[in-house]
């Protein structure tokens, strides 16, 4: 699938589905956004997202669409309100994620077609960001519950999709897709909080990550796309 075809929520959805992960960017990453969104495309990762509450992050997130435009998909993290969703949908930002759920922001980017990744915790919480409009829903933090978790999570609710974020490491990952996540976002055990120097480095952590979400997925019985 080609970034042009990227236009709708559900398109994004089924891009990041596919991937399995979002990369994701917090820290000071301005001189070397580039380098960085290229290591992490050579190492397997295609979908990158760039917090708000970074260093210089909508600038980023235009540079990253300029350099990957037709390779990787990138969105914007940390938004906060739909101000914050509208300046980063302006500066190229393909999807939105939040650590929590604001009907204001969902309902913002709803009404453009976006696909928008509210934080949730409980089953009540996931359910109500998934009345919404969520297009996914991010169960945050994920690290210190569990794989079983989420496993418990998608018992009763098996419809919605779920991405955990927060703590995730090469350690665990497998444990979450095997549990059923649609994806996982990882943030400081793949890129760190500011741009790394060794860009080799980071681009073999990134393979690693991309290997041990296809062999938990193969494991587990989940199709490859």
């Amino acid at each position: 699938m080609k970034m042009s075809d990227l236009i709708s929520a559900q398109a994004a959805r089924a891009y990041i589905e596919a991937g399995g992960i979002i990369a994701i960017l917090r820290g000071d990453f301005a001189a070397r956004i580039v380098q960085v969104g290229e290591a992490l495309f050579t190492g397997g990762i295609t979908t990158i997202e760039m917090t708000l509450n970074s260093p210089g992050a909508l600038a980023a997130i235009s540079q990253l669409r300029e350099a990957l435009g037709g390779r990787a998909l990138i969105g914007a993290g940390t938004v906060m309100t739909p101000d914050e969703a509208g300046a980063a949908l302006a500066h190229g930002a393909q999807f939105i994620v939040a650590p929590d759920t604001n009907p204001e922001v969902v309902a913002a980017c709803r009404a453009k077609d976006c696909a928008m990744i509210p934080g949730a915790m409980t089953a009540t919480e996931v359910a109500a960001a998934w009345r919404m409009g969520a297009t996914m829903v991010k169960v945050f933090p994920a690290g210190s519950l569990g794989p079983g978790y989420l496993r418990a999570l998608r018992g009763p609710l098996p419809h919605i999709p779920l991405v955990p974020t927060g703590g995730m490491e090469l350690e665990n990952v497998a444990g979450f897709i095997e549990a059923g996540a649609a994806a996982v976002g990882v943030g400081g055990p793949l890129v760190g909080k500011k741009a790394p120097t060794d860009l080799a480095g980071l681009a073999a952590r990134a393979a690693e990550f991309v290997k041990r979400v296809a062999a938990a997925r193969r494991s587990s019985g989940q199709s490859e796309s």
